[in-house]
């Protein structure tokens, strides 16, 4: 019998690399990490619509084994999984586990009384912000316990800080590229910024696998880009501080619609980069404005080319919060916050046990 079984997006050998992925393998690399991989059994729910019979009979097999059961579902799973795990766990009796990815769980409680009757049953529902957790409670969920994000990557020194004192000052996005992320806003902040000093006072580097749905338009937007706007693919996520430590700023203009506590956020904290984010959803409950980054309007996106040309002539405006940031994710680092499911899980570290 397995301790723990997980249910989730790994997205293995798929090229497929968004925040679920991410989210899933961190949580079981901090699990493994406690308890040993030994104990854990998981299954693979990326590309479930192609064979449901199979997955269902994956996922019976999961409960059958494990004395506990994570489910990470994305936002089409989640209509599926908790209710396929309720039914089946009439004959197991297992604890279910419900560890919540993105902003969007409200708005879909808020529209299915069915959904909320499945998300009620599970055991425990773990969110990323306290906010999240209030929001959920006051649709009547009494199971939810706030667990925020996290990465399982250790942050640079504070002797590895890079500050940009001089031209072209490198900016980055580093997320999903999608045309609700905010891609082109940076874009444009970048262009209208270097029109207005004349030069290329800013390099703007674009990160992350490129969404099927928005490839085309991506392809085109790159014909167009000049020589200080590079897009350079996926970063290893294993060694990506190493990467950004190197820029003046992380550019988050998101406008997404499941937005929720973005991973993106702790991995420019944790190489000492200040992130310059719209104040959508979530992201002002986690960047401090002027402490570890700046935060505007979403309604305003010519703010963002107003803060980039302030920046531009005051480097020490983003160069001073480089030091915060490293301090603000502390709260976020994987062998504390998994304590909270460890918890829960009823499993004790085997690092733990060997002290007793």
């Amino acid at each position: 019998m397995y301790k723990v079984g997980i249910c989730g997006r790994f997205g293995y050998n798929s090229g497929s690399v968004n925040g679920q992925t991410d989210k899933t393998v961190a949580v079981y690399n901090a699990v493994a990490k406690a308890i040993g991989k030994e104990n854990i059994a998981l299954i693979d729910s990326y590309g479930w619509q192609k064979n449901p019979l199979k997955m269902i009979g994956n996922c019976r097999k999961l409960l059958s084994e494990c004395e506990n059961v994570i489910v990470m579902p994305a936002r089409k799973g989640v209509k599926v999984f908790p209710a396929l795990f309720n039914v089946f766990n009439r004959s197991y009796g297992r604890k279910l586990h419900y560890v919540v990815i993105g902003g969007w769980l409200n708005d879909e409680l808020k529209a299915s009384d069915s959904l909320k009757k499945q998300i009620k049953k599970l055991d425990c529902v773990y969110v990323e912000l306290e906010q999240m957790k209030k929001d959920l409670q006051e649709t009547g969920l009494d199971n939810v316990i706030y667990m925020p994000n996290f990465r399982s990557k250790t942050s640079i020194d504070e002797g590895e800080l890079v500050y940009n004192i001089s031209e072209p000052y490198r900016v980055c996005t580093f997320s999903r590229i999608l045309r609700e992320k905010g891609i082109e806003e940076a874009v444009d902040a970048v262009r209208k910024v270097n029109s207005h000093f004349g030069r290329t006072v800013y390099e703007l580097d674009i990160f992350g696998m490129v969404e099927p749905e928005y490839k085309e338009r991506f392809d085109e937007i790159q014909k167009s880009f000049e020589p200080y706007i590079t897009y350079k693919g996926i970063i290893d996520n294993t060694n990506c501080s190493d990467e950004l430590k190197n820029y003046f700023a992380l550019l988050f203009p998101t406008f997404y619609k499941g937005e929720g506590f973005a991973g993106t956020i702790i991995d420019a904290f944790s190489a000492g980069v200040p992130v310059i984010a719209t104040d959508w959803h979530y992201n002002a409950s986690i960047i401090t404005h002027l402490v570890n980054g700046v935060i505007y309007d979403t309604e305003k996106p010519e703010l963002l080319t107003k803060i980039l040309v302030e920046a531009a002539k005051s480097p020490d405006m983003l160069n001073a919060l480089k030091l915060n940031c490293l301090k603000a994710v502390a709260p976020y680092e994987a062998d504390e916050v998994i304590k909270i499911l460890l918890n829960e899980l009823g499993v004790v570290p085997e690092r733990e046990a060997e002290t007793v």
